[in-house]
């Protein structure tokens, strides 16, 4: 039995759920008038990223935008099968995603996931609710532009990477743990899309040490699944 079948972290889990669903309701609904289908939504996304990044963030704060309870457990599952160690994360939000790949850690008996926040007050909440699972000691949130906090290094090899953080800073960012990736590891990229940042061809080019493949669920969002060749 893991970690998310029942107990504390399955109770967190789903309080969050629903905590997300009431506060990101009427922001889909806006999304969602505006457009006829995911890729649309998403596209708007990119233009006011290229726009106005921090501004378009900060707007955001009250926002969980988080994965699905789905997805989420799919984040389990990729941590357990590669028996992750350590963990990078680029966008913890209010910290649902980084529950799911801390608990596990916690199942396999510890490791350490590194989350990235670049709203102060997120990051707080995201630390009140991993707390509040009971998986504190597994978890640190670097407060800030990614760009920046991750640069001092995350203590050793990487094992699996989860990005979900503005889709035109996805390619930035692996090549800057790219260094640290071992042979194997796991990368995951919701809401990877070509127009982006050039992610998708990046890690679809073998050249590049990767193979890469779309996600066939979650709701056609544009989920990327790439292990690290060399």
């Amino acid at each position: 039995m893991s970690s998310l079948s029942s107990g504390t972290v399955a109770e967190i889990l789903k309080r969050l759920h629903n905590e997300a669903d009431a506060a990101d309701q009427q922001l889909a609904r806006s999304y969602e008038d505006k457009a006829t289908s995911h890729d649309q939504i998403i596209a708007q996304f990119i233009d006011a990223e290229n726009r106005d990044l921090e501004g378009l963030y900060h707007g955001f704060a009250g926002n969980f935008l988080n994965v699905s309870a789905e997805f989420g457990q799919f984040l389990y599952m990729c941590a357990r099968s590669c028996k992750a160690k350590r963990i990078v994360e680029f966008g913890s939000s209010m910290g649902i995603s980084a529950i799911y790949m801390a608990a596990a850690l916690h199942d396999m008996g510890g490791g350490s996931l590194i989350g990235t926040e670049f709203e102060p007050g997120k990051a707080k909440r995201a630390k009140a609710n991993v707390a509040a699972a009971g998986l504190a000691d597994l978890v640190e949130f670097r407060v800030g532009d990614a760009r920046e906090t991750l640069k001092p290094g995350v203590g050793g090899d990487i094992d699996m990477v989860m990005l979900d953080g503005a889709f035109t800073l996805y390619l930035p960012i692996l090549k800057l743990l790219e260094p640290h990736l071992k042979p194997g590891a796991v990368i995951i990229g919701e809401n990877a899309l070509k127009e982006a940042s050039g992610y998708i061809d990046y890690v679809r080019n073998p050249q590049n040490g990767y193979l890469s493949l779309p996600l066939p669920f979650d709701s056609g969002r544009g989920n990327e699944y790439t292990i690290k060749t060399r």
